[in-house]
C-alpha cells in the first residue's frame, strides 16, 4: 500500500503522545502508507497501570496490525461478565464472553496487562518505521498555515509536518489549543488499583470471568491477566478525599482495607494478599464530551478528545478505534480538512455515547441497597445492550459518512 500514488500519499503526520492511542494510530497510519513521527515527553517508553480490556471492537484493529496472536498469548479470555452483590457475591446478572463473544462479533474479548499491550503496539509501530518515536520531547503547542503545521517543544525545537494528531491524554496540550480548557469535576470516586500473583490466593478462587461486585457507595472489579498468573483488582469507592489524577500515586494499604470492610470474603482475600506498599489510588474526574476536535490540519484522539470514566472498560478501546478510523478517513479524502472532518464526524457520537453510558454506570454500580440493585437489573439486559451497539462496532469496516 505504501507505494501507491494517491492524493495524500506523501503527507507527513506528527503524533504527540506514545501511549496506547498514539501508538495504535501510528501503526494504522504507517500501515495505510503515511509517513509518521511520534513525539513523547517521557524519557523512556513505558506504560503504568494494570489490567485493560480489549473487546471485539478494538481487537479487529489489533488483528489488522498483526497482534492478535500475541494478545491472546499474553492475556486471558474471560468466560463471562458477571454482576454480583458486594457482600454475599450472589450473581444478579451475567452474560457470556469467550466463545460467544467471538461468535457474535468475529473477534475475541481479551483481558491483559496495559504494559504488555503498550509494548506490543510500540514494537509493531517501530517495525513499520524504526526511528518512529522521539523521546524527551514535550510539546507546548502548534502553529499551522495553508502549507503545513509546526509542532513546538519546550526545549525550543520544532517539527514540521502536514497533519498533527494530539494523542497526549487527559491533560492534552494539543486539545487545549483546539478546544480550550475542558472543565474537569471530581466525581466523588477514588479508584484503587492492585495486582496479586495467583500463588498468593487459595485454590480454587474466583473463576476466570469478569467479576463486578456492586454495593452501596462503591464497586470492585476483579479479573485475571498474563495467562491467569495475576489477578487484577480495581476498587472504586465514594470518598470526599480528592487527590490528583495520577495512576502512580500510592495510598496506605490500611485505607484500602477499611474502604472494603464488610465486603465479600474474596475481596478481603485479595486485599490481604496485596503488597502493602503497592496500593495505588486515582481520583476520578468527569469531563463533558466535546464535539470540535479539529482545525484544518490538527485533530485529537483518545483521552484528549473523549476522556471517559472506567465504568464501561472502553477508554483504550475508543482510542484504538480512533486511530483506525483516522487512517481510513485520510485515505478516503483528497483534502486534509475534509478528511479530519470525516474522522471527527464519524467518531463524536459514538465516543460521546460511550462516555455518557460509562458515567451512568457509576449510578448502576453504586445503588444504595440490594433491593435497588435487583430492581434496576430486572429492567435491563446489559449483555444484550452492549452486544447490540458497543461490541458490534468494527472500526475497519463501519461506513464513513
Amino acid at each position: 500500500m505504501s507505494g501507491a500514488h494517491w492524493p495524500m500519499a506523501d503527507k507527513k503526520i506528527l503524533i504527540v503522545g506514545a501511549g496506547l492511542g498514539g501508538l495504535a494510530a501510528a501503526a494504522c497510519l504507517l500501515k495505510a502508507g503515511f509517513d509518521v513521527e511520534v513525539y513523547e515527553q517521557a524519557p523512556m517508553l513505558a506504560e503504568v497501570g494494570a489490567g485493560i480490556q480489549m473487546s471485539a471492537n478494538p481487537m479487529h484493529v489489533l488483528r489488522h496490525l498483526g497482534l492478535e496472536d500475541d494478545v491472546l498469548r499474553l492475556g486471558v479470555q474471560p468466560g463471562a461478565y458477571v454482576f454480583r452483590l458486594h457482600d454475599t457475591g450472589e450473581v444478579i446478572q451475567d452474560f457470556p464472553l469467550a466463545a460467544e463473544h467471538q461468535r457474535q462479533h468475529g473477534a475475541p474479548y481479551v483481558q491483559l496487562h496495559r504494559a504488555d499491550l503498550h509494548e506490543l503496539l510500540a514494537t509493531a509501530a517501530s517495525k513499520l518505521k524504526p526511528d518512529l518515536i522521539r523521546l524527551n520531547q514535550r510539546a507546548t503547542g502548534f502553529t499551522e498555515t495553508d502549507d503545513g503545521v509546526t509542532l513546538h517543544f519546550a526545549d525550543g525545537s520544532s517539527a514540521e509536518g502536514d497533519i498533527l494528531v494530539g494523542a497526549d491524554g487527559l491533560k492534552s496540550t494539543i486539545a487545549r489549543q483546539i478546544v480550550g480548557e475542558i472543565p474537569a469535576s471530581y466525581t466523588g470516586d477514588g479508584a484503587w488499583r492492585i495486582t496479586v500473583p495467583i500463588e498468593r490466593l487459595p485454590k480454587p478462587f474466583l473463576p476466570q470471568v469478569m467479576s463486578v461486585f456492586m454495593g452501596p457507595g462503591g464497586h470492585a472489579v476483579c479479573y485475571y491477566l498474563r495467562g491467569g498468573a495475576l489477578l487484577n483488582f480495581v476498587g472504586i469507592i465514594e470518598t470526599e478525599l480528592a487527590s490528583e489524577e495520577s495512576w502512580t500515586q500510592k495510598f496506605p494499604w490500611d485505607m484500602l482495607k477499611k474502604d472494603y470492610e464488610g465486603w465479600h470474603p474474596a475481596i478481603q482475600t485479595i486485599i490481604d494478599a496485596a503488597d502493602h506498599d503497592q496500593c495505588y489510588r486515582w481520583s476520578l474526574h468527569n469531563r463533558p464530551p466535546v464535539r470540535n476536535w479539529s482545525t484544518k490540519r490538527a485533530t485529537i484522539l483518545g483521552d484528549a478528545a473523549h476522556a471517559t470514566l472506567p465504568y464501561l472498560a472502553q477508554g483504550a478501546a475508543m482510542a484504538i478505534e480512533d486511530g483506525a478510523v483516522l487512517a481510513r478517513a485520510l485515505r478516503q479524502k483528497d483534502d486534509i480538512a475534509e478528511a479530519l472532518d470525516l474522522y471527527q464526524r464519524n467518531r463524536v457520537d459514538r465516543t460521546a455515547r460511550i462516555v455518557e453510558t460509562s458515567t451512568q454506570n457509576r449510578r448502576l454500580f453504586h445503588l444504595p441497597s440490594e433491593a435497588a440493585i435487583r430492581a434496576e437489573f430486572s429492567k435491563r439486559n446489559e449483555g444484550e445492550s452492549r452486544n447490540r451497539w458497543l461490541y458490534s462496532y468494527n472500526p475497519l469496516t463501519v461506513e464513513l459518512t
